[in-house]
């Protein structure tokens, strides 16, 4: 089953161009010059607390990174990377990624274990309407803050360290999306920023959702089945904030009581002046 996830959601796609961007809408959108990493991003340049920006070359996000050319893999290690943080689970994995392994500090934070692995989503797939997988998604979101908890907590530690730091998980969006929004929540960031950032992904992996479209079609999945699956959406970032404010009452206090976070250490780290 797990060689059904890899052939279905593909590694090592061409990056899709952002196109045009207004003067100030690439601040923490930055794209990175990478031919076969998707929606790889330098998140500096959204402004923080005071005003203050964020350091560009210091902390990035994208889709998995494991299976991309040598020219890529190139130009991923002439950003001095302390460390890669990696949320997918075993089953996302491919042994052909060892080498990646070999060459930067990759560490495993699984999010989703088992959740998304094939033999658990094609049934799901195949019998569920868009609402349905549209509400499954939103569950997702929702266990994030609770049920993974110290995933994303050994991950916000991690940053605490003021590591120049690569995040990522398959296609960067949910996992990676939620990581986003506590590291740039506790910079100080704006929510309608940070969403904005959230729902760029799904025009940086717009390729790669063609593609998934097209290899799921041939194991009976319809695009209307698939689509909640692939995109980002509003709702979804909605449904994690939602859990955090019934759970801890606000973000600030999730990242302090919950997650342990020292923001004034992490913004010394990442913020500029």
């Amino acid at each position: 089953m797990n060689k059904w996830f890899r052939w279905a959601f593909p590694q090592g796609h061409a990056v899709v161009s952002p196109g045009p961007a207004a003067p100030d809408s690439t601040a923490g959108n930055a794209a990175l010059e990478f031919d076969t990493i998707s929606n790889a991003r330098d998140l500096g340049g959204l402004r923080g607390a005071a005003g203050r920006r964020v350091r560009s070359g210091r902390l990035y996000r994208s889709g998995n990174p494991a299976l991309a050319s040598t020219a890529d893999l190139d130009r991923l290690h002439a950003l001095d990377l302390d460390v890669v943080v990696d949320f997918r689970s075993p089953g996302e994995k491919s042994p052909d990624e060892a080498g990646f392994g070999a060459r930067f500090n990759w560490v495993a934070v699984p999010v989703l274990d088992g959740s998304m692995a094939m033999d658990v989503l094609m049934p799901r797939l195949r019998a569920s309407t868009p609402v349905q997988i549209d509400g499954f998604m939103l569950e997702v979101y929702r266990d994030f803050p609770v049920r993974y908890r110290d995933a994303f907590g050994g991950f916000m530690q991690t940053a605490q360290e003021g590591k120049t730091l690569l995040f990522h998980c398959t296609a960067g969006k949910d996992r990676t999306g939620f990581a986003s929004l506590l590291l740039l929540s506790a910079l100080g960031v704006a929510q309608d920023d940070i969403l904005a950032n959230y729902l760029e992904s799904n025009q940086r992996n717009a390729r790669f959702n063609e593609t998934a479209l097209a290899r799921m079609a041939r194991l009976g999945v319809s695009a209307e089945a698939m689509m909640p699956l692939l995109e980002v959406r509003a709702s979804y970032l909605d449904a994690s904030l939602q859990a955090i404010e019934q759970g801890w009452g606000s973000v600030d206090n999730y990242l302090g009581d919950a997650l342990a976070v020292d923001v004034a250490q992490l913004r010394a780290h990442y913020l500029e002046g």
